[in-house]
């Protein structure tokens, strides 16, 4: 598929406009310096676990996945790897530059080429099953289970393919604002439906079984005089509770709302580009100037606001047990106390910067760097 000057000069735009904004871009040369890192007493240990290389990330971001003790991981260079216990399980070469993360259920593995073609592999043994054409930019890591393989394109449509073979299933797409962020977000797969976040601040569900859309939920609405102002692009992946769904747009909200009748529980102005994440009592997000906040999950009050890390580019907070995890642009991951948001511990993966999601893995967690280590630590 021929893709139009008409959709990729948004997403260029908007790179340039926000290139000087530290916490959008922080590899910018004319950004502001880091805060430097406070001394801390710590109360808690990062223990490594075990430590690997995937390859550098180039100009993509890559996420890990982990499926049960599993970790998946890729680079730009065209590796593929499985990870059980810090022994590489096995390793493939999709002989291609790659340009997102992996996506697996423990059975498939999946990755995507910067040409627009999906991979599929079996996670078991590594040998590839399909290669599937998309016609589309994909940045974000594909959304896996056992029905269905869900991709995000960077013009925002989800494409479904079959997880046996790779074949279509159905598209979904909707009309976009002019301007956007380049997101590298991709899908939540949540009870039969798809879960994505969409530029104007909207949160729709998606069947899975057919591509329709099941409701549409307004997180936040654009506002401003002009098209830079008025971007209010949900950021990261929405957040699922018990029976509340949650998300947190940049330049606009953060919301909650009912998930049996789509009804707004609480809101409040807010703004981030990494996004967030919830237990049962808080959500924790990371806003456009790198300070944390934690949020009553039923209320929306602030409950404390950790803003030392100013201008360190600070990735989606992750809640492990008592501590809420982030990475940095310099490569440090941050320990966080979950009650206060004082600095618990604190080490450094690599000296490149953390931008890929963090990935729960047992009762730590797993980081992977954009120089592309991927790191697991155990809290203690």
């Amino acid at each position: 598929m021929k893709t139009s000057l008409k959709r990729v000069l948004p997403v260029l735009a908007v790179s340039v406009l926000l290139g000087a904004c530290s916490s959008l871009n922080p590899f910018s040369s004319s950004a502001p310096k880091p805060a430097a890192l406070v001394d801390l007493k710590p109360t808690a240990e990062l223990r490594t676990l075990w430590r690997t290389s995937v390859g550098k990330s180039g100009a993509y971001v890559f996420h890990p996945a982990v499926a049960g003790d599993s970790v998946f991981a890729a680079g730009a260079d065209g590796r593929v790897l499985r990870i059980d216990g810090g022994r590489e399980a096995w390793r493939a070469d999709a002989k291609t530059t790659l340009s997102a993360g992996v996506g697996s259920d423990g059975r498939l593995a999946v990755v995507v080429s910067a040409d627009g073609v999906a991979i599929a592999y079996d996670a078991a043994t590594g040998s590839e099953r399909w290669r599937s054409p998309l016609g589309a930019e994909v940045l974000a890591p594909p959304a896996v289970n056992a029905d269905v393989v869900v991709l995000r394109a960077s013009d925002n449509r989800l494409i479904a393919l079959d997880p046996s073979d790779g074949s279509r299933r159905w598209v979904y797409q909707r009309t976009n604002p002019p301007l956007a962020l380049r997101s590298y977000a991709g899908v939540l797969l949540e009870s039969g439906v798809a879960l994505a976040g969409f530029p104007g601040g909207k949160l729709v569900a998606i069947s899975l079984a057919n591509g329709g859309a099941l409701w549409e939920l307004s997180v936040a609405a654009p506002r401003g005089a002009t098209e830079l102002e008025r971007i209010a692009d949900v950021a990261g992946l929405p957040v699922v509770g018990r029976r509340e769904v949650c998300a947190v747009t940049y330049q606009g909200r953060v919301a909650c709302f009912d998930g049996s009748n789509g009804n707004a529980l609480w809101a409040r102005d807010f703004s981030s580009s990494v996004g967030m994440d919830r237990d049962n009592r808080f959500v924790v997000i990371t806003d456009d100037k790198d300070a944390v906040h934690a949020l009553d999950v039923y209320s929306g009050a602030s409950v404390w606001k950790q803003d030392a890390l100013a201008r360190r580019g600070v990735s989606r907070p992750l809640f492990v047990g008592d501590h809420v995890a982030v990475g940095d642009v310099e490569g440090h991951v941050h320990l966080l106390g979950r009650e206060d948001g004082a600095f618990a511990a604190r080490s450094r993966a690599d000296s490149s910067a953390i931008t890929a999601d963090l990935r729960r893995l047992g009762s730590g967690f797993v980081v992977q760097t954009r120089g592309g280590d991927v790191v697991a630590y155990e809290v203690r």
